[in-house]
């Protein structure tokens, strides 16, 4: 089955990252109770700065942040486009104030992508016997 995700990476400061893990599901419940079928957050622990480009090049990353790397999977761009639709309309989410958001959004980068490839997560062996 084809799956869409939106991919977001940003920036935020190393004193927000400790309570990132409980601020973050805040916004996630709401994309999962409206249909999305994972959200995800890492923060970065190996992400070079690169020569040319990088995650840290990508948002400008300060002396005094770490890289965040997240992602929304949906069953389909047009079940994205239902799922945000209805996210943005709640007013949970209307009463967010970007002001006290744990990052900088003016430099998080984000976009939607269709998937080409999908190997599924990975399965325990079944034990066998000779």
């Amino acid at each position: 089955m084809p799956r869409y995700i939106d991919g977001f990476v940003l920036p935020v400061p190393r004193g927000n990252v400790a309570g990132y893990p409980t601020v973050a599901p805040k916004g996630g419940k709401h994309w999962k109770e409206y249909g999305a079928l994972e959200y995800i957050e890492c923060v970065a622990d190996d992400v070079p700065p690169g020569k040319t480009t990088s995650f840290p090049r990508s948002v400008k990353l300060q002396d005094d942040e770490v890289v965040v790397f997240s992602y929304i999977v949906y069953k389909s761009r047009k079940h994205r486009d239902e799922v945000n639709a209805k996210v943005m309309a709640d007013p949970r989410i209307a009463k967010m104030d970007p002001k006290t958001m744990p990052f900088d959004g003016k430099r998080m980068i984000f976009g939607g992508f269709s998937a080409v490839v999908g190997l599924g997560p990975a399965r325990a062996a079944r034990a066998t016997s000779p």
